[in-house]
């Protein structure tokens, strides 16, 4: 009867110590967190995570990336100022240098003295020139006015260049020198190469000198200064241009010219502006 109910016996403290010692010494894996009867203030139960499986799954999915910095850092802002000012010197360099031979060539048109030598001859088939007396008196005198235009050959009459086309006012008769002082004002046309305008004193008693004004074509921007030699007035003009300003003249323009005289004439080609003894499209 006694052993009967032995086993009906309320489990001993040290049963319990036991019984709780056993349960801590289970593998952590299989241990479960429940509530303890004999803790009155013990939380519901649940599985004990694995340590080992949250660090696998942390490193795996939710590891942060270590912060990153997009701005660009000091060492690139130097590499970029440095190629941009190699960049600015190397412009700076090839304008200057472009500038200077520039300027250089400019120079060197300026400074150098062209001569051209041409021929103006009144065939005296163009009405030329026409007197317009306005002064209304017998002898010529200031206020006259004498519009011209003549045919205009090369220094070596080789070649019909063109026309001159201006107007004279007379400024002075000079009765002693049996010749008359005017105030020049005319251009020299050669056909598609361009022209060439003076202005200044026209002397028909001895030699003058006109200023070059500008010009056209192949003599755009030139100056300087022409010679009037008469040869029989007013029929034949003998001029030789001292041009600056502007480049090499076209050989066609140039060739030795023939010494001023009375006689010399054209040759009959270039008399009769045949093709090649005139400038293509020589003005008329």
């Amino acid at each position: 009867m006694a052993a009967s109910f032995s086993c009906l016996r309320a489990p001993t403290f040290y049963h319990l110590t036991s019984s709780r010692t056993a349960i801590f010494n289970l593998p952590q894996r299989s241990r479960i967190a429940g509530a303890n009867p004999f803790l009155p203030h013990s939380r519901t139960p649940k599985l004990v995570s694995n340590p080992s499986r949250r660090s696998t799954s942390a490193s795996l999915f939710s590891a942060k990336k270590p912060p990153t910095d997009s701005r660009p850092s000091i060492d690139s802002w130097k590499i970029s100022i440095n190629l941009f000012c190699e960049a600015f010197i190397i412009i700076i360099y090839i304008y200057i240098y472009g500038l200077y031979n520039i300027t250089k060539k400019g120079f060197a048109i300026a400074a150098k003295v062209q001569e051209l030598h041409v021929y103006e001859i009144n065939e005296r088939d163009r009405g030329s020139p026409a007197y317009l007396r306005l002064s209304q008196k017998n002898e010529n005198s200031l206020g006259d006015l004498v519009p011209f235009s003549n045919k205009l050959y090369s220094g070596n009459l080789e070649k019909r260049l063109g026309i001159t086309a201006g107007l004279c006012v007379l400024i002075q008769h000079v009765p002693e020198r049996n010749g008359d002082r005017y105030e020049a004002n005319f251009s020299f046309y050669f056909g598609d190469h361009g022209h060439i305008s003076v202005q200044g004193a026209y002397l028909t008693y001895e030699e003058s000198y006109l200023a070059v004004t500008g010009g056209s074509g192949v003599f755009e921007g030139a100056y300087g200064q022409v010679k009037l030699q008469q040869i029989v007035f007013p029929f034949k003009i003998f001029y030789t241009f001292y041009l600056k300003g502007v480049r090499d003249l076209p050989k066609e323009l140039l060739g030795k010219p023939v010494s001023p005289s009375p006689t010399v004439e054209p040759t009959p080609a270039a008399k009769a502006a045949e093709p090649h003894a005139a400038l293509k499209n020589y003005t008329n």
